[in-house]
């Protein structure tokens, strides 16, 4: 069994097919390709949800390229088939091919079975037999189709272990950064206590001073927990809360059956037009967005939550995505890469299509002409400015947290508006005018 992106013992298709087929080696390759690629932010919650994995199955661990060590290993305890989760991603899908090319030289199968979607890409198309390009029918396509039952964990299993296996490396995250607590048991327990509070979910999430959100994102990332195991206890109640909840996750399968579809939108623009829009070339506003340094608080809470927990909350994700692309006129992929650099649940698919969407350039585009205005953003969903007097703590005594006065800016060391948000919207409108 080759864990991936499904490192959990039950609702594990996958493992539960490897376990009929007889006794198991538990495998985990740490490919040069990915490893060097996530951050510091992701490795460090990898190697610590791999040792919760490796204290319920005795995980063999191995370093070097998939389609030679997923071979040698596979020999080395005579297996006939290798199981995985099938991965839909771009790298992932290459990746499979190849180390599916080197085990079929030796007469060993790979068997994919499920993946980490609760509708695999691919699998609702339109009556064309066509991807859907917009979310609404895709959504509807999606709760019509439905998903199987959580898989029962494999009863009794017989483990094979390897002799030739690597130390999991030291990942420690970046200094001041707290990760969320990592592993299957963990992610179980999340969700058990969000499912107490999933009927407020519909308005709870919308304000980041409060705890209303699940915070299961960086779990399905990494598969602690299938999205199926949430369904099936979501479709036992009849909240608003617990279907607007459902709706997120369907969004999560909309974005990688995009991907899917046009693996070219993970780095270009989903709507070529927008390429050709006038934009400024990054310097030092870019390093100030950053840094949470632009000004404007709740840009700057969000930006600095990030770098403090790896995580920001979904509303605020798409103000400072807005605040990238439409005050200071740069193109999504420069936040897309600072968001998967320091994201714990980065997930490329959704990273990826989120930031089109607030850039208009992706799938169901907002138009062009909502540009969020961080002030009154801040003030709707954080009516008490507790959230960004947490985050920006030199305004936590100010009398107005959003719009600090220029004498309380310069008593506590608060920088000035980068822009003048007005005039910049402006600006964007014009900019999009001209490729219209």
């Amino acid at each position: 069994m080759w864990f991936r992106r499904d490192l959990r013992v039950w609702d594990n298709p996958a493992l539960l097919e490897a376990c009929a087929d007889g006794a198991v080696l538990p495998l985990f390759v740490l490919d040069p390709a990915l490893w060097g690629t996530s951050g510091p932010v992701r490795r460090a919650y990898l190697t610590r949800s791999l040792r919760a994995l490796a204290e319920d199955v005795p995980l063999a661990v191995v370093r070097g390229r998939p389609a030679r060590q997923v071979l040698l290993a596979a020999k080395a305890v005579g297996a006939e088939r290798v199981h995985v989760a099938a991965d839909f991603g771009p790298y992932g899908r290459a990746r499979d091919e190849e180390v599916e090319r080197a085990l079929a030289e030796a007469g060993i199968e790979l068997v994919r079975t499920g993946s980490p979607y609760a509708v695999p890409p691919g699998q609702v198309t339109s009556g064309s037999g066509a991807p859907y390009r917009v979310f609404s029918p895709y959504s509807r396509a999606w709760f019509e189709h439905g998903w199987e039952p959580p898989a029962d964990p494999p009863h009794d299993p017989e483990w094979l272990t390897l002799d030739d296996t690597v130390d999991l490396p030291d990942a420690d995250p970046p200094k001041d950064l707290d990760l969320p607590e990592a592993g299957e048991a963990a992610a179980l327990q999340r969700w058990a206590d969000f499912l107490d509070r999933v009927g407020e979910y519909d308005e709870a999430r919308d304000r980041p001073g409060t705890d209303g959100t699940s915070r299961m994102s960086v779990h399905l990332k990494w598969g602690e927990v299938h999205p199926r195991s949430l369904l099936a206890d979501l479709g036992r109640l009849r909240s608003r809360g617990a279907h607007v909840f459902r709706t997120e996750l369907a969004w999560r399968d909309f974005y990688a059956d995009v991907l899917f579809a046009r693996p070219d939108s993970a780095r270009d623009y989903l709507r070529p037009e927008y390429a050709r829009m006038r934009y400024d070339d990054p310097g030092p506003e870019l390093d100030a967005w950053r840094r949470g340094r632009t000004g404007f608080p709740i840009v700057d809470a969000g930006l600095r939550q990030l770098r403090h927990t790896g995580w920001m909350h979904n509303r605020v994700r798409m103000i400072v995505a807005s605040f990238l692309v439409k005050d200071l006129h740069l193109e999504w992929q420069h936040g897309a890469r600072h968001f998967l650099r320091w994201l714990v649940d980065g997930d490329l698919a959704s990273n990826q299509h989120n930031w089109q969407w607030v850039a208009g350039s992706g799938t169901d585009p907002a138009p062009y002409f909502r540009v969020f205005n961080p002030t009154t953003q801040g003030r709707k969903f954080d009516r008490d400015g507790g959230y960004v007097r947490r985050w920006v703590p030199e305004l936590a005594d100010v009398a107005d947290p959003h719009d600090p006065s220029p004498e309380d800016r310069a008593r506590v060391g608060y920088p000035e508006p980068m822009v003048d948000h007005g005039a910049e919207r402006r600006v964007a409108l014009d900019r999009w005018e001209e490729i219209r």
